[in-house]
């Protein structure tokens, strides 16, 4: 589509109202703490096409799986994150016309998403069908600081005349979700209630009885004065409201600043949440607006301080990385180990806000590098506290051991209800194994073995090795019916990443056991006794690593895809007429499944995590024959292909990655940013930036950086923390530099110089020149 945003590096503007864009500026202005989060909706009334979205983290709803075929294995409910009350609102009347912006002409609109300072603001001016004209001056946000507190400045100002204005702050917990299966209202009101202060709201959920509590408070000003008011009390089913009319002369600003405490029974107990609520509004309401706002700012420039990545020559980028960064530190504190990233974040209800092989396989190295090591390793506990429900998974498709983690789960279930994504994309047990040596090799933290990633390994590994068979017109094991990260081909034999992952998986399983037999022989034993692992099973983990068929072209000198891959006519993308594209929304499944065309990295995807495994000319020749056949109709492609293109030294391929991932929802490349954000996206952006250009690897305890710069920028930097430092590194046409910011020394290898970065110490490397 157009672009209608303009290019800033640290604002995401929108100047001009137009309701046809409304919607994925909602998406994309939305706000977040990683408790809870706000679609960009207006406060004041809007009748026309919206995505109401005010989400809190953890508070989930099983709607009922809706299928038109049951199966058996398949899960009886798809996990829906819920729409919870709309604490936002405040209904705005001028002279008795209510404030409509689909109702209204409006002039000079501009909607501001603050990135540094880590608010959204609003401003425009709107002629009602009488002549008359106010001004309207909104500022919201949801605190950093304060994890409860959503704070709001709304100010109204007469322009051509002296009327009446009238404030109506509400809570409305009266709301629907757009995708609920049967157009069922996921609420039920508990209480309600007000004084001449305050108006509270607690509902709870029909199912699973998650509670939450929202207590509104309020100050209104005039003039810069302040003012009080005896407000009208309304109340309705799920709703409470108060309403006061104030006398304002022409050019007066009056203001209403409203705020909010929203808490939910994931962290009180039922009899806590309304005295809680109404302490932490008042405290927020006495601190004020001003004190709160700066409390924010505080906050995010520390945030910024420990993740912030400069591009300098090119705004568009700037802007762009800025974008993702933003929103994946309004997603995830890691604070909780109940909570994980689901893949639209709090920005849109698609996919059901659960969690999928993303969080492992794309946010696990954000969160290492730019975050104390405890919040991916809260991720990862994550998985381990579910460990029980993935062998309940297991089981029911019929395994006698093992643990298959979902594809898509709140809790730790299957909530997915795609057979061949549901059932056979069964990859992602590998991301998972994956991430855990991803956190110990990234941090050191080989304790983490022995205390929880060991048991999960083992699971996982023991599902392998009931799910392959063996071929004896082979006389190797094969793995049939699965379906591969590329979603165009569903109900394949012999996926190679599939394959490749699952002996992976195997082999980092016996390493990591050889290495607790050593290193902690008391912890080995007790977990070799709990699990009942015998040499047995161990040696036949070590038979399946040692004959798996691994499907290849020897000519093209390739891993195939699949088994039949090269009985498929291989027409490249760029000779596609445009109008075929993308195919996801202009052919049928039928005609998908029969092409060659890939809907993101598949093979691709195994040689970026087994990157050490295998040479550059491997790569090269991988990359050469798939990437002309990728339609990156999924956000999670253009990261890994920009990263192996950086790697591979195709420096203009590896830029038109970075921008197609960067810019993916504020260019809407997709046509469907208006459901949300790509959250986990983002964090492949993060990605193509540090591990692409950066070139950041960990290989035998050190960090190996690697960078060059895009002929589009002049210079870029971005900051790491590894193992105790935190290092601020620098790429320019001429060197590279490394500053690190910290007491604790770094053992670095920088294009291939190894070394050790003292304390508070600078490396400068001076590039060779051809």
């Amino acid at each position: 589509m157009k672009q209608y945003l303009h290019i800033d590096e640290w604002c995401i503007i929108e100047e001009g109202f137009d309701a046809h864009t409304h919607e994925l500026s909602e998406s994309i202005f939305s706000i977040g703490n990683g408790y809870m989060g706000q679609r960009a909706n207006f406060e004041e009334a809007y009748s026309g096409h919206t995505l109401q979205g005010s989400y809190m983290a953890g508070v989930y709803y099983p709607d009922k799986t809706r299928v038109g075929w049951w199966k058996n294995g398949y899960p009886e409910y798809f996990a829906k994150v819920l729409n919870s009350t709309n604490w936002i609102g405040i209904g705005i009347e001028v002279d008795g016309e209510p404030l409509d912006l689909i109702k209204v002409k409006v002039h000079d609109f501009v909607r501001t998403l603050h990135m540094k300072e880590g608010y959204l603001s609003r401003r425009f001016t709107a002629t009602l069908e009488g002549g008359k004209e106010v001004q309207i001056d909104a500022i919201r946000f949801v605190s950093l600081k304060r994890q409860e507190i959503g704070a709001i400045r709304y100010s109204v100002t007469p322009l051509n005349f002296s009327g009446q204005i009238r404030f109506t702050p509400y809570l409305d917990g009266d709301v629907v979700n757009k995708d609920s299966n049967y157009d069922e209202k996921f609420w039920l009101e508990v209480n309600k209630g007000s004084d001449e202060a305050k108006a509270h709201l607690t509902v709870k959920t029909k199912k699973l009885d998650f509670h939450v509590t929202s207590v509104m408070t309020y100050a209104v000003t005039k003039a810069g004065q302040p003012v009080s008011v005896t407000p009208e009390q309304a109340e309705r089913e799920k709703f409470v409201s108060h309403s006061f009319t104030i006398d304002a002369a022409q050019g007066e600003e009056v203001v209403l600043f409203k705020y909010v405490a929203n808490v939910t029974s994931r962290n009180y107990g039922l009899g806590q949440l309304l005295p809680t609520a109404e302490k932490l509004a008042e405290d927020a309401k006495t601190a004020g607006f001003a004190a709160l706002l700066q409390e924010q700012m505080d906050a995010w420039a520390h945030t910024w301080e420990e993740s912030d990545i400069i591009i300098e020559g090119d705004p568009s980028a700037q802007q762009a990385i800025r974008f993702n960064i933003f929103q994946l530190n309004q997603t995830y504190s890691g604070e909780d180990d109940r909570l994980n990233i689901g893949p639209k974040g709090f920005t849109g209800e698609k996919y059901g806000g659960s969690t999928y092989w993303d969080t492992e396989a794309y946010c696990v190295p954000f969160y290492l590098s730019t975050h104390d090591p405890a919040i991916s390793r809260n991720l990862l506990i994550y998985r381990y506290k579910h460990l029980e429900k993935a062998k309940e998974n297991a089981r029911k498709l019929g395994f006698k051991k093992g643990a298959l983690y979902p594809m898509v789960t709140m809790n730790g279930e299957e909530c997915h209800n795609e057979w061949e994504i549901t059932f056979e994309e069964i990859h992602r047990n590998g991301a998972i194994a994956h991430a855990i040596f991803n956190y110990v090799n990234y941090t050191g933290d080989k304790a983490y073995l022995g205390q929880y990633g060991l048991e999960v390994l083992a699971e996982i590994s023991r599902f392998w090795e009931e799910r392959v068979q063996f071929a004896p017109n082979k006389g190797q094991y094969v793995m049939l019916g699965v379906t591969g990260p590329n979603e165009y081909e569903n109900n394949v034999n012999n996926n190679w990443y599939t394959n490749r992952i699952a002996v992976w998986t195997l082999e980092y399983t016996l390493e990591s056991l050889a290495y607790l037999k050593e290193a902690e022989p008391g912890r080995y034993a007790e977990l070799v006794e709990r699990l009942g692992l015998t040499e047995e099973e161990t040696a036949k983990w070590q038979d399946i690593i040692d004959r798996m068929y691994y499907p290849a072209d020897e000519e093209r000198g390739v891993f195939l895809q699949q088994d039949g891959f090269l009985d498929k006519a291989l027409i490249p993308v760029k000779e596609l007429p445009a109008e075929n594209l993308p195919i996801n929304q202009n052919w049928s499944w039928d005609r998908i499944l029969r092409s060659c065309y890939i809907k993101q990295a598949d093979v691709l995807q195994g040689l970026y995590f087994l990157g050490d495994r295998y040479d550059l000319e491997t790569k090269k020749r991988n990359f050469d024959f798939y990437e002309p056949l990728t339609v990156h109709e999924s956000s999670l492609s253009p990261c890994v292909h920009a990263i192996l293109a950086c790697e591979l030294g195709y420096q203009e391929k590896a830029y038109e990655m970075y921008l197609r991932t960067a810019r993916l929802d504020l260019d809407n490349y997709n046509n469907d940013t208006e459901d949300g954000c790509h959250i986990t996206s983002m964090a492949g952006t993060w990605m193509a930036v540090v591990h692409g250009f950066g070139g950041l690897r960990v290989q035998n305890d050190r960090l190996l950086l690697n960078p060059f710069v895009p002929g589009h920028w002049t210079a870029f930097s971005f900051k790491v923390v590894f193992r105790g430092s935190r290092l601020k590194v620098t790429a320019t046409a001429d060197a590279i530099e490394i500053v690190n910011e910290t007491d604790v020394p770094a053992d670095l290898s920088v294009s291939g110089n190894v070394g050790t970065l003292e304390p508070h110490g600078t490396w400068r490397q001076e590039r060779v020149k051809a």
